[in-house]
């Protein structure tokens, strides 16, 4: 076709020429796409590339599986603790999306105008939570939210983070007494790092009104509060030299100012360090810093109440980049174990993280009515990519079906007795296959059994007809007992009881 629309007859020329001449053509018309992406032919010789998007995945048998039990562990958490689960459309109002993530706007998803609605894909679950309750006018909730968020970030798929993924939500809704539904959100995220046995894991804690006042003293301009929280949110990924010359080159704030905020950021600790922070002369003057130190001392109170302040830590340097957050603030990192030099721990990653956001709800309510909320998102993705590699490694085989019995036959002509059998077993709610053909050997049957690790088989054949009963065989034990027809499903029931 290339040939053709050159003006050239093949038949003339060498193969090697017409390969050459053909690719050069395809490259000619290559569609421009964007750096580092998979280049898009147009051309008759183009292959179009059958592949997700990037920062998208599949996710095969094995994946859905593996994900499965995940969000199985997460959802059970957030049900002892009482809550409910809602939806909101993946897509909203692009107007109420944008400045509630301060310097991460830009990563929304923006979608064309359709018959004059402006939308954009979810960023978090967490505003689409806030426009719910205020326009159901709630007050008082506890829910929980797994769904896919999109970002429009850069991917780094191997270590967790995609532009397409899911979060798993966990929000208290109300007017309480302070610090308890905070405390009981640090208890969630403890509670799933403990029970999937991902790794040593550190909570680090900290609020709003301690880091805004911190900024406040060391002379920092009001202004730039947003961006001073957006800036430090890097400490985790990058060494606070570097943080610091963003503050002064980007940031345009000055190197006195910038130094004495150095000077906090680096400290972390527990209930001593609240109190040495509450004698500062200069921070507990500050009425907004001494108020949340107040809070995060109550806050560590009931943490040891619970007892997991073994796995807190409060730690200065943690701001949590988006707008949103007006108190308590915190993030769960998994920690490398120490070497053999016996260096401190490092963290490798976020995996949990939330705060206080009083004052959200709010900005979609016609009078401005707030309803206080916390709430923690569990970093589903980055736990599944670690859960993932983990079996990859121990080469683990994971059952992708929950088929509790085969209904085979041992001989031709027998297609009627299966399907009676196999949906006698249905009806018991048994779950149940058998193989979609005719005559098919029962080797094969009882191969596809050990394949897929199906435990039981229902043998029925001629002579099983006759006396009314069923073979039942063990798979991995290979003994097979006679089972009377009536008895078979509880039989089944009885054999595989946890």
């Amino acid at each position: 076709a290339v040939l053709t629309i050159l003006g050239i007859r093949g038949a003339w020329l060498p193969s090697q020429v017409t390969a050459a001449l053909c690719a050069s053509f395809t490259q000619s018309q290559a569609v421009p796409s964007r750096p580092g992406a998979v280049p898009v032919l147009s051309g008759p010789c183009a292959q179009p590339p059958f592949i997700p998007p990037q920062g998208t995945r599949d996710h095969h048998p094995a994946q859905m599986t593996l994900l499965g039990r995940l969000l199985g562990t997460v959802v059970s958490c957030f049900k002892r603790h009482g809550a409910a689960a809602i939806d909101t459309p993946v897509m909203e109002l692009r107007e109420m999306l944008m400045e509630k993530y301060g310097d991460n706007s830009k990563l929304i998803y923006e979608l064309q105008d359709q018959g004059g609605e402006l939308l954009a894909l979810r960023y978090d679950l967490t505003v689409p939570f806030a426009r719910y309750l205020a326009m159901n006018k709630i007050t008082n909730i506890k829910r929980y939210h797994i769904a896919k968020v999109y970002r429009r970030d850069s991917p780094a798929m191997t270590r967790g983070r995609y532009r397409e993924f899911y979060q798993c939500d966990f929000d208290i809704a109300g007017q309480f007494d302070p610090m308890i539904p905070d405390a009981e959100c640090l208890k969630i995220v403890h509670e799933i790092l403990s029970e999937l046995q991902i790794g040593d894991f550190l909570i680090k804690v900290n609020d709003r009104r301690i880091l805004n006042g911190m900024f406040a003293i060391c002379g920092i301009p009001e202004s730039k509060l947003v961006t001073m929280c957006s800036t430090l949110d890097k400490l985790d990924k990058m060494p606070w030299e570097e943080v610091r010359s963003e503050m002064v080159g980007e940031k345009g704030l000055s190197p006195e100012a910038v130094d004495r905020v150095g000077e906090y950021v680096q400290l972390h600790g527990g209930m001593d360090l609240i109190e040495q922070l509450l004698q500062d002369p200069k921070l507990s003057q500050n009425k907004m810093a001494k108020e949340g130190l107040e809070d995060m001392k109550l806050l560590f109170e009931y943490l040891t109440l619970f007892g997991i302040t073994g796995k807190v830590s409060f730690d200065l340097s943690l701001a949590r980049g988006l707008d949103y957050y007006t108190g308590v603030i915190y993030e769960a990192v998994l920690l490398q174990q120490q070497n053999n030099h016996g260096e401190e721990s490092v963290g490798v990653g976020s995996v949990a993280g939330g705060g206080r956001y009083d004052g959200l709800v709010g900005m979609f309510d016609p009078k401005g009515r707030k309803v206080p909320c916390v709430g923690v998102s569990i970093g589903i993705e980055r736990i599944f990519s670690i859960l993932e590699h983990r079996m990859k490694a121990s080469r683990e085989k994971v059952r992708t079906t929950e088929t509790q019995v085969m209904v085979a036959t041992p001989q031709k002509h027998l297609l009627s007795a299966r399907l009676k059998l196999i949906s006698e077993l249905w009806d018991a709610g048994i779950k149940a296959e058998m193989m979609y053909r005719k005559d098919p050997k029962l080797l094969k049957q009882l191969q596809y059994c050990e394949d897929t690790g199906i435990p039981l088989v229902a043998i029925i054949g001629e002579e099983e007809l006759k006396d009314g009963v069923v073979k039942l065989r063990d798979v991995a034990t290979r003994e097979e007992v006679n089972i009377p027809r009536e008895e078979l499903a509880a039989e089944i029931r009885r054999r595989l009881e946890p």
